[in-house]
């Protein structure tokens, strides 16, 4: 009787994969604009671009709520395997699924979505990834991109999506027009 008390309590402190995914959304957006405010000392300056904000904050909001899961990294290396660095089109490839490049799908983005950019560059493309941070409750706020620019000492930023779509240069804005970007994109644990 004494062991399933003990069970019944450990699997009701447990959260359900909905709820869990619930607070690990909103945990992304906490961190993400925490990094507008003030860069988080431990996020290592020297991996301090776009895709290090994807990956600070998503471990950040794994530490916090799911730890367990840190014991495997989170993201896949050029090879598909578990690695703990990737740039963003590492990323892109092997550990987040195409969502689609309309507004349809623009709207129905959530938070720890990503937005993604091909850049064409005299040196080989440059990826950009801007991070999705929308709250729960729609009516109460627009959807942001948080992003690190990726120049050294720059600091992080935020800005509403719809703005983004509707005032940005043609090459920044997520639009199916532009050719330089490659769509939305969602964490494939989370599918």
């Amino acid at each position: 009787m004494r062991a399933l008390l003990l069970l019944l309590s450990l699997q009701a402190a447990t959260p359900a994969p909905e709820a869990l995914q619930v607070l690990l959304r909103r945990e992304v957006a906490q961190v993400a604009l925490a990094q507008v405010r003030r860069m988080d000392p431990n996020w290592h300056p020297d991996q301090r671009d776009c895709a290090g904000l994807v990956r600070f904050v998503y471990r950040g909001a794994y530490r916090r709520y799911r730890p367990e899961r840190l014991a495997t990294p989170l993201w896949r290396d050029t090879r598909g395997e578990p690695g703990d660095f990737a740039d963003a089109e590492t990323l892109l490839t092997h550990s987040f699924v195409p969502l689609g490049r309309d507004e349809a799908t623009r709207d129905s983005l959530r938070t720890g979505d990503v937005v993604a950019f091909r850049q064409e560059r005299d040196a080989g493309p440059l990826f950009h990834l801007m991070l999705v941070v929308r709250p729960e409750d729609k009516a109460h706020a627009p959807a942001r991109v948080v992003y690190h620019p990726g120049e050294k000492g720059a600091s992080v930023r935020t800005g509403i999506l719809q703005s983004l779509a509707t005032e940005a240069p043609l090459e920044w804005r997520p639009v199916p027009q532009n050719t330089a970007f490659l769509g939305f994109f969602r964490f494939k644990e989370w599918m």
